[in-house]
């Protein structure tokens, strides 16, 4: 978050984002000098149903057709086109895009876990988020007409390899 202060830019403190400059002002970050390593990263989310809109999934009896098959397409559509839908995104040629659904019927809920990576300059966290949530609106897309209160949630960074900061994962309690 930037903060100005009595509205002079040049008092904009950037408390460490790297999408604004010296004056507070949106730039792409350069990654020209960073070097290229194996970049990885694992994204997650849940959207909960009603157990009736579940069973219809699981069934293969939505209208629509294969909700799952549909989802994951999509999924993988999103992660390919992220640099078009976040403004400040950088382009990458992905190497790789894998997307898995579990169901648990205990919670009335299917979760949604993207992995995607690339050998390049920047990391792929935000393709991997935007697998997540285009794969669970497409589920919510496919669904809406019998169950318009589905919950998308818990969309997070699970895990993240490669670069100069390294390895992260997140901590036990934050798995989806």
């Amino acid at each position: 978050m930037t903060t100005q202060k009595n509205n002079d830019p040049s008092s904009t403190t950037n408390e460490g984002l790297t999408h604004f400059d010296a004056t507070g002002q949106a730039h792409m970050v350069d990654v020209g000098s960073k070097n290229e390593t194996h970049r990885i990263a694992v994204a997650g989310g849940v959207i909960r149903m009603k157990p009736e809109t579940l069973a219809i999934i699981t069934s293969g009896t939505a209208k629509k057709g294969d909700v799952l098959g549909i989802a994951r397409i999509a999924a993988i559509m999103g992660a390919k086109r992220t640099s078009d839908l976040i403004p400040l995104c950088h382009p990458l040629a992905l190497t790789r895009v894998t997307v898995d659904f579990a169901v648990d019927a205990a919670l009335s809920s299917i979760s949604c876990t993207a992995q995607v990576e690339t050998f390049g300059k920047t990391g792929v966290e935000m393709e991997a988020l935007t697998a997540v949530q285009i794969g669970l609106l497409t589920i919510y897309d496919m669904c809406k007409a019998v169950d318009r209160g589905m919950v998308m949630s818990e969309i997070k960074v699970l895990e993240k390899h490669g670069g100069k900061s390294g390895d992260w994962m997140a901590p036990n309690n934050c798995t989806v």
